[in-house]
């Protein structure tokens, strides 16, 4: 299938409301269990999210092998546009050639847009060196939107963003935002005014939702949206009716909700909880560490008890 954005059109592309990241869902045996996401992405639809990105952190992507990683997006190749969803396809790796191939694969699987995070072992220490591992990466999928995916917790990559944006501008034709996992909120106002306002900010951080929101982001990525997604959209309603104290009292309930699954191992933990929405998605790869039997069964009760998530 050829590119769906032209080099004409992914200008114009935004991505607007909540954005699931999507968990890669495996079998008991750590092996792809790729039939399980049409189910995701109906789950997501459901719910009212906009976009899946897959193969991120919360796809375990860096864990997965490339022809898994492309085996994956073709499975979403079907899912999203059947759901009437945006699939963006994370290529994030150490070596610019495997993720200039994952983003020409992705680019004729697709995908709608294109992200990838900075090389995480060998680590560009500034502007310069990043946009020149970015470039080839953005040239393999130049006819799509292409954002990078800033999340220094895991890269260990911190670089000036708004000298990086002002570069990417001029060297990267197909540059269009910042899927923006990080909790400098000062600099992200800087992004978000960008030029009056020229690119997509994604934030991505869930517990932190509201706060963005007042910046000015209307867009967000987030993996508890795979499964609470009514509940952030209840926060953004609650805002936009200037009713703040209400607001914020669900906002709350989301820090109860992830602080509570992370006191599990958030990942592992979060995709057992997919299996309250009827899909979990299985073990995570290691060397993250599962849950036995017993706290998968603790972690459901608990959650339940919580009533924040839906229909639960």
């Amino acid at each position: 299938m050829p590119a769906k954005t032209s080099e004409t059109t992914h200008k114009k592309f935004k991505l607007h409301g909540l954005v699931a990241a999507t968990h890669t869902p495996l079998h008991a045996d750590g092996s792809l269990d790729l039939d399980k996401v049409p189910a995701q992405a109906a789950i997501l639809k459901r719910q009212g999210v906009t976009g899946a990105f897959i193969g991120g952190s919360t796809g375990e992507g860096v864990s997965l092998t490339i022809d898994e990683r492309k085996k994956l997006a073709e499975a979403w190749e079907s899912a999203a546009p059947a759901h009437s969803l945006k699939l963006v396809v994370h290529v994030g790796h150490t070596s610019s050639a495997e993720a200039s191939d994952l983003a020409r694969h992705a680019a004729d699987h697709g995908a709608d847009a294109i992200s990838t995070m900075a090389p995480f072992y060998f680590k560009p220490t500034t502007v310069r060196p990043l946009i020149d591992w970015l470039k080839p990466v953005a040239k393999a999928c130049e006819n799509l939107p292409f954002y990078f995916y800033d999340i220094p917790v895991m890269t260990g990559v911190r670089v000036n963003l708004l000298e990086f944006v002002n570069q990417a501008c001029q060297e990267i034709p197909n540059f269009h935002g910042i899927k923006y996992t990080s909790e400098d909120l000062i600099q992200l106002q800087e992004l978000l005014h960008f030029d009056q306002g020229r690119l997509d900010i994604l934030y991505g951080t869930d517990e932190a939702l509201l706060a963005t929101l007042a910046l000015g982001v209307t867009g967000a990525v987030g993996s508890s949206y795979n499964f609470a997604a009514p509940l952030y959209l209840q926060i953004i309603e609650a805002f936009q009716a200037n009713q703040l104290a209400e607001a914020q009292k669900l906002q709350l309930q989301s820090v109860k909700l992830i602080r509570k699954i992370a006191s599990y191992g958030y990942l592992p933990a979060a995709k057992a909880v997919m299996g309250l929405l009827g899909c979990d998605c299985g073990p995570a790869r290691p060397p993250l560490v599962n849950l036995t039997l017993e706290s998968k069964q603790n972690l459901l009760h608990e959650v339940r008890a919580l009533q924040i998530i839906p229909g639960l």
